[in-house]
């Protein structure tokens, strides 16, 4: 499983949507990395594949930072990179 995590500009919560494929992930990885470097205005709506059911809509000029990660059985939930306090 493979988590895409987005932390919003000005918020400490990372929102993260999971999925089953490495390629997959890496999609929408760019797609939203894409959205930032264009600087788009539109709202990205994201769905999880763990989770059936689980969807968030993000305004995308608010993105601050995209990342993928494989899942571990070690993780205590914290994406590689982001620190959370």
């Amino acid at each position: 499983m493979y988590t895409v995590e987005i932390t919003l500009k000005n918020n400490p919560i990372a929102l993260s949507v999971q999925r089953k494929e490495q390629e997959t992930a890496e999609t929408l990885y760019r797609e939203i990395a894409t959205a930032i470097a264009d600087g788009n205005t539109k709202v990205l709506e994201l769905t999880c594949e763990k989770l059936e059911g689980k969807k968030v809509s993000v305004l995308v000029s608010e993105i601050s930072a995209v990342q993928v990660s494989e899942k571990s059985g070690t993780s205590a939930n914290l994406g590689a990179g982001f620190v959370r306090g």
